[in-house]
């Protein structure tokens, strides 16, 4: 079962449960889904007293469920449930946090399809869920520094523009892969570029980041930043993230994405009062006569590429080349969001 269906049927069926009227204080109202593990027996969905949602998959009585996760967002419990004609004891993850419901249910679209797949042993499928997701929200030991969260604020803001176009559009974010372009689609590539120093003197890792993809086109977008600290102007990364997450179709794919560049939701706090206004953006078409360094030109100039880890700086101070206007980028954005679908 996709996951897009899985979202829809947990949401639905959650949807239902919280219409009921509550039950007694210890009770669950709960909701069977049409997807079967070991021995034949449904996963399930429930809602408690409190509201609280819950994802109930069945077990065998023996088996012991991990200890250790007991809020204060989730909890994870061994909770046999009886009724008139049967009774079964489930491994029972709660979100204790209401707020928290859309990324919970994200978490458990991957712990109904992993418990799918699994369907021998769904509460090892759980249970590796669970790691994966905590390793995805450990807080970090080193912070991002002051230039990796500038290279960061440009890039979600990209990323946004894009999300608002195409919710799937995090497919793009190629860059946390080690791609050589931060945004491409195959064919049409952007390339950011952030500063909070004067002047417009980009740093190019490579002798490839200014390349375009064969028969494509390349765009250079240019961020000079203005440091907010401790005022509302601006915006944080924090909020960039927030926004980013609510446009985006695949919530958890996009942590993943956050997480290989080092941010992760549950440093938000070293972050939040970190805050920038966009003083200049320039978006820059990569084509002949834009300054820069290539494999492809060191050889038409009949210079040895034997060189490696090639960094340098290119000039964009002057007057050219001339940036896009303001009804070119829409544009840039189209055209690789069009590529991707």
């Amino acid at each position: 079962m996709s996951e897009e269906i899985l979202r829809s049927l947990v949401e639905e069926h959650w949807s239902a449960l919280e219409a009921e009227q509550p039950t007694g204080e210890r009770r669950l109202r709960v909701s069977h889904l049409p997807i079967v593990v070991e021995h034949d027996n449904p996963l399930a969905v429930a809602v408690d007293h409190d509201g609280y949602r819950h994802v109930l998959v069945p077990i065998p009585a023996h088996r012991r469920v991990r200890p250790g996760l007991d809020g204060p967002v989730l909890q994870l419990r061994k909770r046999p449930l009886e009724d008139d004609a049967t009774y079964q004891t489930y491994a029972d993850l709660a979100c204790l946090r209401s707020d928290l419901n859309d990324l919970f249910t994200e978490l458990c679209v991957d712990v109904l399809s992993a418990a799918e797949e699994h369907a021998e042993n769904p509460l090892k499928a759980l249970h590796h869920v669970i790691d994966r997701w905590k390793e995805l929200f450990r807080s970090q030991s080193n912070p991002l520094t002051g230039q990796q969260i500038v290279g960061l604020f440009g890039e979600l803001t990209v990323l946004c523009r894009l999300l608002e176009t195409d919710p799937s559009a995090h497919r793009l974010w190629l860059g946390p892969r080690g791609h050589r372009h931060d945004f491409s689609s195959g064919t049409a590539a952007v390339e950011v570029k952030a500063s909070t120093t004067v002047g417009r003197r980009p740093r190019i890792h490579g002798l490839d980041q200014l390349e375009p993809p064969n028969d494509g086109s390349l765009a250079l977008v240019w961020f000079r930043l203005q440091p907010a600290p401790g005022s509302s102007l601006g915006a944080s990364i924090v909020e960039l993230v927030d926004h980013a997450r609510e446009l985006c179709d695949d919530e958890g794919s996009l942590l993943e994405l956050l997480a290989t560049v080092g941010y992760r939701p549950a440093d938000a706090g070293r972050y939040r009062g970190v805050r920038f206004l966009v003083e200049e953006e320039r978006w820059y078409e990569v084509g002949p006569g834009f300054p820069g360094l290539s494999v492809k030109a060191l050889v038409e100039a009949g210079l040895s590429i034997s060189v490696q880890d090639v960094e340098y700086t290119i000039d964009l101070s002057g007057d050219l080349p001339a940036p896009l206007t303001d009804d070119e980028v829409p544009r840039v954005i189209d055209d690789i969001i069009q590529e991707s679908r």
